[in-house]
C-alpha cells in the first residue's frame, strides 16, 4: 500500500528529529517501531529512504524529493480531520483568546459580552501576549484565537479574519534629552532617521529574545517589555521613545505627558491592519466560531474611515 497517513507521519518524524529514537519519542512509540515502519515503506516502495551508516540515519535524495509531497499530505490530511471533527462538535467548554498588548484597548471586548450572553456557561480566558508569543501559543494549541497585527508573509497553516486596524503612534517625553537638545539648536526642529537610530528605543516584543518585529526597530539600542502599559511607563519617564496604540497614549499626549516626535523624513503614525487568527490544523468551536463572525460584524457596523481596501492588504501580505 505504499504511502499512507501514519507511514507519513513516521517518514516525516524521522526526518525532523533526525533518529529513529527521537522519532519515535515523539511519537509515543518504540524505536524498533518506527524503524520496522521506514523499513517497510521502503521494501514496498523498493527504495532506499535513509542511510543506516553511523550513529544517525541520513536521508537519502530519494527521501527529500518526496519530502515535500509528504508535508503536504500530512497538513491535507490534518485539515480533513480537522473539518471532519467541526461537523460533529458542540460548544467547547473553554475559549481561550490571546491578544497582542497594543490591541488590549480595541473593540474584542464588546463581542465577548454578545458571546457571553448567547453561551452563559461558556468559560472564557483572555490572555494578554506579545504578537510572536500569541501566535506561538495559538499552533501550540494553548489558545484557539489570536487577535494580532497582520503579519509580513501568509503562513498556510492559519486561517484568518481581517477585524480592523489600529494606528501605531512614535512618542516620546517632552522633557527626553534629545528633545531638549533639537530645541536648543536654531532651525533644527524636527529628528530625523539618524535621531531614532542612536536613541534608546522601548520595545514591546516576544519574551524570547531572538524575536522582534522588524517593522518596529529602528534603534541599535533598545529595552524590551511584553507590555504596552509598562512601556508607556518607561517612556513617560524618559528613558526611550517608542511606537504604542494611539489609544493608549491620546489621554496622555493631552496631559502633556507624552508627545508625538516631530519627524521630518518618516510618518509619525502606522496604521497597521487587525487580524483574528486560528489554526486550520484545529477546529473551531461554535463559540470560537460565533466569536469571530461577531467581531467580523462589530468591524462592518461603524462606517469606516478611508484605509486601503481588503484586495490591497491581501496584495501587500
Amino acid at each position: 500500500m505504499s504511502f499512507s497517513s501514519d507511514n507519513v507521519a513516521v517518514f516525516l518524524a524521522v526526518l525532523d528529529q533526525g533518529s529513529f529514537s527521537a522519532a519515535a519519542r515523539a511519537l509515543g512509540r518504540v524505536p524498533s517501531a518506527v524503524s520496522m515502519a521506514i523499513a517497510h515503506l521502503e521494501a514496498e516502495l523498493d527504495l532506499p529512504l535513509f542511510e543506516r551508516i553511523g550513529r544517525e540515519p541520513r536521508p537519502t535524495p530519494a527521501a527529500r524529493a518526496l519530502e515535500p509531497q509528504a508535508r503536504l499530505l500530512a497538513a491535507q490530511l490534518k485539515e480533513l480531520q480537522a473539518h471532519a471533527l467541526a461537523l460533529t462538535q458542540e460548544l467547547e467548554p473553554r475559549l481561550a483568546l490571546a491578544i497582542a498588548p497594543e490591541l488590549l484597548a480595541g473593540g474584542w471586548c464588546a463581542p465577548l459580552e454578545a458571546l457571553a450572553q448567547e453561551y452563559p456557561l461558556l468559560e472564557v480566558e483572555v490572555l494578554a501576549a506579545p504578537q510572536a508569543d500569541a501566535l506561538a501559543q495559538l499552533h501550540e494549541g494553548r489558545v484557539q484565537l489570536a487577535l494580532v497585527f497582520e503579519r509580513p508573509s501568509l503562513d498556510g497553516r492559519e486561517g484568518f479574519q481581517e477585524v480592523g486596524s489600529e494606528t501605531l503612534v512614535a512618542v516620546m517625553a517632552p522633557q527626553h534629552p534629545l528633545l531638549a537638545e533639537m530645541r536648543a539648536e536654531p532651525g533644527d526642529a524636527e529628528l530625523r532617521e539618524q535621531h531614532l537610530h542612536g536613541t534608546r528605543q522601548i520595545v514591546v516584543a516576544s519574551r524570547d529574545p531572538a524575536q522582534s518585529d522588524p517593522r518596529f526597530v529602528f534603534a541599535r539600542h533598545r529595552w524590551r517589555t511584553d507590555n504596552a502599559v509598562s512601556a508607556l511607563e518607561l517612556i513617560a519617564a524618559g528613558l526611550g521613545w517608542g511606537w504604542l496604540p494611539q489609544s493608549l497614549v491620546r489621554a496622555h499626549i493631552a496631559a502633556g505627558r507624552l508627545m508625538p516626535l516631530p519627524l521630518e523624513n518618516l510618518t509619525n503614525a502606522l496604521e497597521l491592519w487587525v487580524d483574528l487568527v486560528w489554526s486550520k490544523e484545529r477546529p473551531l468551536g461554535r463559540g470560537a466560531q460565533r466569536f469571530v463572525e461577531l467581531m467580523r460584524q462589530a468591524r462592518r457596523a461603524p462606517a469606516a474611515p478611508a484605509a486601503p481596501s481588503s484586495n490591497a492588504q491581501a496584495a501587500s501580505r
